[in-house]
């Protein structure tokens, strides 16, 4: 797993963990918190030094209940009065309360499920405030909100950070170092995402990059960030030049005219159509009067609170559910291909290689390429043996993986993802967007993975909680500002005995204002489609009228965030 490793980790670091499934990034973290012992070599901590390490899976005392497993033997009046405290069950549990749990604190803990209990575990951790907290996959199981405000919390936090996540807009927005675990060995980056991806650009470049197909992955995501902000604002130290010419030709992610162009060939003008939809869980209403029309060659996120309504409008526009009130209608070319958070059942007994053969022996992209089974194996990271590994001895992740290939292997024209990014290493996450960025058709994608969301969907729709539903061109930003100015999401939070570190506001300065930027390119790009949308509207009154009100939202928007732009530039010079 790790061969011959020498590591230091620094008071107050905030460091970020990635690396293949499998490369040995738990062990790593169980050797630095104490876990595991080496079988050679030895792990020297400061004396006295606090640590805790919550790892993916959690185990509590039986019988214990929600109160024991959070705060211990404290007493109430210790804790609940301490704004530290409160602002950690805010975030995290639905406020001091717990009314997410069925009864409060005396809830037993045996009877929550996984992700209530990752939420206890992480809760408490942040409760400890140890000086060197340890967490392993910590956005596993939380909605955009609690991620948003999980790397906001973290970023004020006074102590020492380890993070294993494959989160890369977490990595950017809390991590200033990253390590990547490969083949045994630890290599070390200054930055966070943007910067690790430039940085093994340019060693993929200096040592020839053996597998051509890594490096052209690897070239594409650099291209992506290149055009963005991150980059723009990080400083790692190599020659940025070098990596500049790496990517001079490299074209853009994906052409959005010819997409549409072979999405509207495939699927007709109809795709999906959900009109004046209602839909209720018990008392309790999810959708009301919703109407969505998807068109060919759309391609949108939606986003929303756990509990929302997601998964059940998805459901809806599947057929699976049938609602209360309204209709969804069907193009007739339509063929829909869904994936679901819980992983399907696999053949069982057979070969990865035969499992994808068993659907189809080759898809062809829009772009004319012939992948057969066994490139686009190779692809999502099954190679040599690992093509003949028997389903059965498959991870999660591995199956994840394969159960997302034998779908796109279907070539369906409407495409939905629930959770898409679960289980899913980085390397294997820009496989998929890669192969997204050639496949025409409508796609829909609930996701709590602000990157792949912002990398792979043009528009963002979401379920505020209201019955509704809303489309944001401010993207997830503007979800989480308008659940912000509804109340049902705490404004930043702050760490228990935590003050801000030297530099950290102005770090979080020019976050903000690379996403300001970001936005504001995103609504550059929508305004001259809007523009081409209106000119070929020009007989369509009600499409015309409709179009003209987007507009001017967007105007609006615009003017928001240059004068945020022209704030935080001032600011950042000051």
């Amino acid at each position: 797993m790790l061969d011959d490793v020498t590591l230091g980790v620094s008071e107050g670091e905030r460091i970020g963990v990635v690396g293949d499934n499998g490369a040995g990034k738990s062990t790593l973290l169980a050797l630095i918190a104490g876990g595991l012992e080496p079988d050679a070599g030895v792990v020297t901590r400061t004396r006295d030094v606090t640590t805790e390490l919550v790892a993916q899976r959690v185990g509590f005392a039986s019988g214990s209940t929600v109160g024991q497993a959070l705060v211990g033997d404290r007493e109430q009046h210790q804790w609940a009065s301490d704004a530290g405290f409160r602002s950690v069950l805010d975030g995290l549990l639905g406020g001091v309360a717990l009314t997410r749990f069925p009864h409060g604190l005396q809830t037993p803990v045996d009877q929550l499920s996984g992700g209530e209990q990752r939420r206890i575990s992480l809760a408490r951790a942040l409760l400890d405030s140890p000086q060197l907290l340890a967490l392993d996959e910590p956005t596993n199981h939380l909605d955009v909100e609690g991620i948003d405000w999980l790397a906001r919390f973290l970023a004020r936090r006074r102590g020492t950070l380890l993070v294993i996540t494959h989160d890369r807009w977490f990595l950017d927005a809390v991590c200033e170092r990253t390590w990547e675990v490969a083949a045994g060995a630890v290599h070390q980056y200054d930055g966070g995402y943007s910067a690790y991806v430039l940085a093994r650009a340019e060693r993929d470049r200096v040592a020839a990059a053996r597998e051509d197909r890594r490096r052209q992955l690897v070239r594409k995501e650099l291209a992506w960030l290149r055009r963005g902000p991150p980059a723009r604002t990080s400083k790692p130290r190599f020659r940025v030049d070098a990596a500049n010419a790496l990517i001079a030709d490299e074209p853009p992610a994906r052409d959005a005219v010819e997409l549409l162009r072979f999405a509207t060939a495939r699927l007709g003008d109809r795709v999906i159509d959900a009109v004046d939809v209602s839909m209720a869980r018990g008392q309790r209403p999810l959708l009301r009067d919703v109407t969505w029309r998807l068109g060919p060659g759309q391609r949108v996120a939606l986003v929303g609170a756990n509990g929302s309504g997601k998964s059940t409008l998805l459901g809806l526009l599947t057929g699976d559910l049938h609602a209360d009130a309204g209709e969804v209608r069907w193009g007739a070319t339509v063929r829909l291909a869904e994936l679901l958070q819980d992983t399907a059942e696999l053949p069982p007994g057979v070969r990865v290689l035969q499992a994808l053969e068993q659907v189809r022996g080759r898809a062809t992209t829009s772009a004319g390429e012939e992948l057969t089974a066994g490139r686009l194996a190779e692809r999502f990271g099954f190679r040599g043996e690992r093509l003949r590994t028997l389903t059965d001895d498959l991870s999660g992740g591995e199956r994840r993986r394969l159960q997302l290939m034998r779908l796109l292997l279907t070539q369906p024209n409407v495409l939905l993802l629930d959770e898409p990014t679960n289980d899913l290493d980085i390397d294997t996450l820009t496989a998929l967007e890669d192969l997204l960025d050639g496949w025409p058709g409508t796609l829909v994608v609930v996701s709590h993975d602000r990157y792949f969301v912002e990398r792979v969907c043009d528009d963002v729709f979401a379920l505020p909680g209201d019955g509704g539903l809303r489309h944001l061109p401010g993207g997830v930003e503007q979800y989480l500002s308008l659940r912000t100015a509804l109340g049902a999401v705490e404004p930043a939070a702050s760490a228990p005995s935590a003050a801000v570190a030297p530099g950290a506001a102005r770090r979080t300065a020019q976050r903000e204002l690379a996403r300001v930027q970001r936005e504001l390119e995103r609504a550059e790009a929508r305004d001259a489609e809007l523009q081409e949308a209106m000119a070929a509207a020009a007989t369509d009154a009600p499409r015309l009228a409709e179009l003209t009100l987007e507009l001017r939202g967007l105007a609006e928007r615009r003017d928001a965030l240059e004068s945020s732009w022209l704030e935080l530039s001032e600011q950042l010079e000051a």
